[in-house]
């Protein structure tokens, strides 16, 4: 059983700072690429970033390229989303997925995530 647990959301002042934690279980963040993903309601949901095991490993939703960082670790079996200078237009319920599907950079945005978490609402006041 493949289990994925969000944390790490807040609310945060525009330009401010948060870390999106992600724990899983059931299936090794090393061997399989991992995302995040957002959603804000009555839109569908948006591919942030995400991680794979082989070179080039990440890849960026151009809103965020230079803002947020997606890293793993690996000893821990978790995947992180740093976020900086965090924009209200950032604010959205954010979602950690793992994808069965071999990929890597920006493939990695459109192939098909099998788990995902609950949720971390990340809301970012002006």
């Amino acid at each position: 059983q493949v289990q994925l647990v969000e944390s790490g959301g807040g609310l945060v002042q525009a330009g401010g700072s948060l870390r999106l934690s992600c724990a899983a279980s059931g299936r090794s963040v090393s061997t399989y690429a991992m995302g995040w993903f957002r959603q804000t309601p009555g839109k569908v949901r948006e591919f942030v970033a995400t991680i794979a095991p082989s070179a080039p490993s990440t890849y960026y939703v151009d809103s965020v390229k230079g803002r947020f960082a997606i890293s793993r670790d690996n000893a821990k079996n978790m995947v992180y989303l740093q976020m900086n200078s965090l924009k209200p237009e950032d604010t959205a319920v954010y979602y950690c997925a793992s994808s069965p599907v071999g990929c890597s950079g920006y493939r990695c945005a459109s192939v098909r995530y099998d788990y995902w978490g609950q949720g971390t609402q990340v809301t970012v006041s002006s």
